[in-house]
């Protein structure tokens, strides 16, 4: 089965287009042409998975997937759109594709093929190291804007930070992904807090200590609902 990652470039004379007006002009540009037309003609099954202006499409036979990427083009042309080319890519991604698979990000994550413990080909999804990088990123900024922020009002603030990360990372597979960030968060954390003063606040038992007087929540996996495929997914 081939993939393809891609993004739409929306172009308004008038200025950006509004992500809620995109997503209604996209389900009728692409939702419901692939709905109607590219999934009935389709010989091998296609798939697709849109969330606002990015999708990925999955075929099963190659020169299906190559034809749809030529009509694709097309169409958008005759609505004034094209394709971000720098993010769209077209690779092998199927559970018998070995060492031929590639790896794609969507929606934060990065998808790719392994093996589960009984050596089956497995499906996996850990943070995109890109949204990672950004994340931690982000966390250190707000570490250095709150390190004088009282404790008991600073703790409250960290809890919803990473009860909203786990709520959306938190998925099947990326168990590390999460400790990775929590590890990684958390020294950051440790770090700033410890320049509140001259004097060094907290070795690192001591930060632990708060962490559990405080109850900040570890990384935690949350169970979803699996999405049908068959039929077109519209995230948006």
């Amino acid at each position: 089965m081939l993939a393809a990652p891609t993004r739409i470039v929306i172009h308004c004379v008038q200025g950006v287009v509004s992500p809620i007006l995109a997503n209604v002009y996209l389900h009728y540009v692409l939702d419901l042409w692939f709905e109607r037309r590219v999934k009935k003609q389709s010989k091998g099954g296609c798939v697709l998975f849109r969330y606002a202006d990015d999708f990925v499409v999955a075929f099963g036979w190659r020169h299906e997937a190559e034809q749809f990427a030529s009509d694709l083009q097309a169409r958008l042309k005759s609505f004034g759109l094209e394709l971000a080319l720098d993010k769209t890519k077209t690779l092998r991604f199927g559970r018998h594709g070995g060492g031929h698979n590639g790896r794609f990000d969507f929606l934060g994550f990065e998808f790719s093929w392994g093996k589960d413990r009984a050596g089956k080909p497995n499906l996996k999804r850990r943070t995109s190291r890109k949204k990672l990088r950004n994340s931690l990123a982000n966390f250190t900024q707000w570490c250095k804007q709150s390190r004088h922020v009282p404790l008991r009002e600073l703790f409250p603030m960290l809890k919803l930070k990473l009860r909203g990360y786990y709520n959306y990372y938190g998925v099947s597979g990326n168990s590390d992904g999460l400790k990775e960030f929590f590890t990684v968060a958390m020294g950051t954390l440790w770090k700033w807090i410890n320049r509140r003063s001259q004097r060094r606040s907290f070795t690192r038992q001591g930060f632990d200590d708060l962490l559990a007087h405080f109850q900040v929540p570890r990384p935690r996996i949350r169970v979803r609902p699996r999405v049908p495929i068959g039929s077109v997914v519209s995230l948006s």
